[in-house]
């Protein structure tokens, strides 16, 4: 186990309920936990509850080297890496009905978003630690020397992944958005993060920057920041109550990117804003367009687009993720995905314009219960041939498959949820839910890794698409 840096180079009336008690050393063995088909109009605590279209075929709970949230996933070959705010955890997927844990490395800091780039792994820091290494102990915000920001690892040897370097960041890094050179010989890394404070000696207002490290792919021990571009030099959205009276975050800082290299654009959720980036030259991101929805956002957290990259999807984070906020009371554009339609392009020479038309909302229809956090959260693209469905992590919503062929329209076709536990407080749920080579894989923050298959015909053809590597946060053609 690494400890310092070295040197190196959202129910329809048909669905399908499966027992979840009594998994914990099956699945630490590789075990799957079926899911078992049996009707029940109101499923017990703790089961789960699929369209009849979803199948979960697989579940390993967390273990008790990482007891901490999961958050993101990454994909690489036959791996899938998760993300938890004590480390990550490695995964063989090979064989996705039995999905086994090849390691896992404690190395705590917050967050964990996670990007992979061949056998370099980027792993976000956002709580401040004594130093760099691995096992430091956590200090507090207002200590100058605490190490906050980007963790390299080389994963080569998946069973003995060894830590590289290190990348200190202002304000830590929430996330981390890989945008790799076009020509294969560098990797840049966007670090998102926000929220600054005076007294943080290391996170001072205002920060209205991203962080952009670049990393020579033969050399990851020189990574370094090269550059911190100032998106919002106008402050960006002052934040506060719309007439309606949502409530609306203050732009101080990103909280997620999402890169479309081959088109040189990115779409950065930021607070109070959304907006576009032209990349074509990657080590300076400059802003083409910047949009608002103080009547319905509340905080602008991810951002995916369609395939061919002419539509954007949003969400909004509303509550931050510890409320209940996919209630009647609620309604349905409040916490809900914001699809745009981008008119024009960027050119390789970083020419051209980019603006963007709002095309319509969507929230899944399936009110939860009041004791559960529910809220639009990390998903990706499932891959059909000019169309346009996405599967999407809801926390304690559970994971929703959507059509959004027609923004407008946009609708639910398939889903997976647990029910809540005895006693759940507001903070569980699945963080991250994407589509990877036929199978959909979910984090889910307690009850640990989820891999459900999915049975629609309009759905066909996804399963001929094949990724050697994926990270939902950088987006290709297929």
């Amino acid at each position: 186990m690494p400890v310092s840096p070295k040197p190196s180079t959202r129910r329809p009336a048909r669905f399908r309920v499966g027992a979840l008690a009594g998994v914990a050393a099956l699945a630490l063995a590789g075990a799957l936990v079926p899911a078992t088909a049996s009707a029940s109009p109101e499923p017990p605590i703790a089961e789960i509850v699929t369209s009849d279209n979803v199948e979960h075929i697989a579940n390993i709970p967390k273990t008790q080297a990482l007891t901490n949230n999961n958050s993101d996933l990454a994909f690489t070959g036959d791996y899938a890496i998760g993300g938890n705010y004590d480390g990550f955890t490695i995964y063989d997927i090979s064989e996705p009905e039995s999905p086994v844990i090849v390691t896992q490395v404690l190395c705590q800091g917050g967050q964990g978003d996670v990007s992979v780039s061949g056998d370099l792994l980027y792993f976000s820091v956002d709580y401040p630690r004594a130093d760099e290494n691995c096992g430091s102990p956590a200090v507090g915000v207002d200590d100058p020397n605490g190490f906050e920001g980007i963790r390299i690892f080389d994963i080569a040897d998946k069973a003995n992944p060894e830590y590289v370097a290190a990348v200190r960041t202002d304000c830590g890094s929430h996330t981390n958005t890989l945008v790799p050179s076009k020509d294969g010989t560098t990797d840049y890394v966007y670090v998102s993060s926000y929220s600054p404070s005076a007294r943080f000696p290391n996170c001072q207002p205002p920060h209205d920057k991203i962080s952009v490290i670049e990393v020579p792919v033969d050399n990851p021990s020189a990574a370094a920041v090269v550059n911190e571009p100032v998106l919002f030099p106008d402050g960006g959205n002052p934040g506060g109550t719309a007439p309606n009276g949502n409530r609306v975050s203050a732009t101080t800082g990103c909280h997620d990117i999402t890169a479309f290299v081959e088109l040189n654009i990115a779409a950065g959720a930021c607070m109070g804003d959304g907006i576009i980036l032209n990349i074509a030259d990657p080590a300076n991101p400059t802003v083409v367009e910047r949009i608002r929805d103080d009547e319905n956002f509340a905080f602008w957290h991810s951002a995916t687009f369609s395939n061919d990259g002419k539509k954007v999807l949003f969400t909004d984070e509303l509550g931050g993720g510890g409320a209940a906020t996919c209630l009647e009371s609620v309604g349905d554009t409040h916490g809900a995905n914001g699809f745009y339609r981008l008119n024009g392009h960027i050119n390789d020479h970083g020419k051209g314009d980019i603006r963007l038309k709002f095309d319509g909302y969507f929230k899944i229809p399936r009110h939860q219960e009041p004791n559960q956090n529910c809220v639009a959260h990390n998903g990706s693209l499932i891959p059909v041939k000019g169309k346009d469905f996405f599967v999407q992590s809801w926390y304690q919503g559970g994971v929703s498959i959507i059509d959004f062929n027609n923004p407008r329209k946009a609708t639910e076709i398939g889903f997976f949820e647990r029910n809540p536990l005895t006693n759940q407080s507001l903070g569980s749920g699945t963080w991250s839910a994407y589509y990877y080579n036929g199978y959909i894989y979910s984090n889910d923050m307690g009850q640990g890794f989820d891999v459900l298959k999915v049975d629609d015909p309009r759905l066909n053809g996804a399963e001929a698409v094949t990724h050697d590597e994926f990270n939902p946060q950088n987006q290709t053609k297929y």
